[in-house]
């Protein structure tokens, strides 16, 4: 018999118990919202969130009852990503969302779908593995796709309304691992900076130029390559002259782009005892304040970096029994008795333990593991009813959970 059977199982007993015993613990922080299934990504706007969810469809939630307001179905297996696209050309503007998958049979799919009916614009065939993050650049009609199977796809979206699927613009083959993340800028139309990262570590920054033509393709100018992380980067964000990145190496960092000759010294990297799986630099939202929330594990931590050479740790929630996947600013907007408007910010998780979780920020600042936010909140928002024809409910096949824990690994 192998014993290394005997001691792994052993020990997936014990993680169970422990995370059974701290569901029960922490039932009621962030008055969660509980889910059919996991939200493997996650965008907020307005008091809705959007997430993309294992059980294979995309949905609108309200944040504040946590009542599904709308469903997309049309993948056959975990949607892993999503993100929005403006299409303002003819009469009126329509927004659309974009999904990533991957639906088995060596075909990962990226679907487009009109918000306000949620008809299945196009559906289009385009990675051979988990499309890992979707990217739209803004002004230029580009849409951004990254994969396990390491490559980086340009798709344009000028005349998407048109056609029943996306049309190839480009591509990047330069990753040797699966690229989990991408960030950039536009700077024209037919301009724009890219960043690309792996889960090996490496950044990848490349200037984009679109050729001209009747159907024209993007050309990739390799700029630079960044080694700062020893491991798979979970996530990129860039804006104000600042790259931030969370990675499995147990740190956060914020690099200098494009480089600044003042700065003589790198900033040291934001520790964290276990991979850190998200961060949100809250001076790159409309909050615009000098703050960055980390998620590590089941844990999520509010640093103030005012001082970019000596962080500060304000506050620390143990917040989920599992593994935070998002971290999200909401400016919550609300009236109050006399009927004027009242904007708030809070922050928004999502986790795999199938909640979306959501804390006051000023509450956030004062709280520690010893003393967390929303302690003595009662309310727990269960799943609200779907629309008729809903999706599956929350129980995943043994074939389906093999894929999840694939999804989610390092490589």
């Amino acid at each position: 018999m192998d014993n290394t059977v005997l001691l792994r199982a052993e020990a997936e007993l014990v993680l169970e118990e422990a995370r059974r015993q701290k569901a029960e613990r922490t039932k009621t922080l962030g008055s969660p919202i509980q889910l059919a299934g996991k939200a493997l990504d996650i965008c907020v706007e307005g008091n809705s969130a959007w997430i993309a969810e294992n059980t294979h469809v995309a949905k609108k939630i309200d944040l504040e009852s946590g009542r599904v307001l709308q469903i997309y179905r049309g993948h056959t297996a975990p949607t892993t990503c999503l993100t929005f696209y403006e299409n303002d050309r003819g009469t009126g503007s329509r927004r659309m969302l974009i999904t990533g998958s991957w639906d088995k049979a060596s075909m990962a799919t990226i679907k487009i779908w009109d918000t306000d009916t949620k008809a299945l614009i196009c559906s289009t065939v385009a990675h051979e593995d988990f499309v890992k993050c979707l990217f739209v650049v803004p002004s230029t009609n580009l849409l951004v796709s990254s994969s396990s199977d390491k490559l980086i796809r340009f798709w344009d979206l000028t005349d998407i309304l048109e056609r029943k699927a996306l049309t190839p613009a480009g591509s990047i083959s330069a990753h040797t691992r699966p690229v989990e993340c991408l960030s950039g800028v536009a700077e024209s139309s037919t301009d724009a900076t890219l960043m690309t990262a792996d889960t090996m570590g490496i950044i990848k920054i490349w200037k984009l130029k679109k050729e001209s033509g009747p159907q024209p393709r993007w050309r990739s100018d390799l700029q630079d390559t960044l080694n700062q992380h020893r491991t798979r980067i979970t996530e990129i964000l860039h804006g104000a002259g600042q790259i931030w990145t969370a990675s499995s190496d147990e740190t956060v960092q914020v690099t200098s782009y494009p480089p600044d000759p003042s700065v003589t010294k790198p900033p040291p990297p934001l520790n964290h005892p276990l991979p850190v799986r998200a961060v949100l630099p809250l001076a790159l939202t409309p909050l615009a304040e000098p703050y960055v929330v980390t998620a590590f594990g089941d844990v999520i931590r509010l640093y103030d970096v005012s001082t970019l050479s000596e962080p500060e740790i304000l506050g620390e929630i143990d917040a989920h029994w599992h593994d935070v996947t998002a971290v999200k600013l909401w400016m919550r907007t609300s009236k109050n008795e006399a009927g004027q408007t009242r904007i708030e910010p809070w922050i928004v998780t999502t986790s795999l333990d199938g909640t979306i979780r959501k804390w006051r920020f000023s509450e956030l600042a004062a709280s520690t593991p010893e003393n967390p936010v929303g302690k003595t909140e009662a309310t727990v928002i269960a799943p609200v009813p779907e629309p008729k024809g809903s999706a599956r409910s929350g129980e995943l096949t043994e074939e389906e959970e093999r894929e999840l824990a694939e999804l989610m690994e390092d490589d």
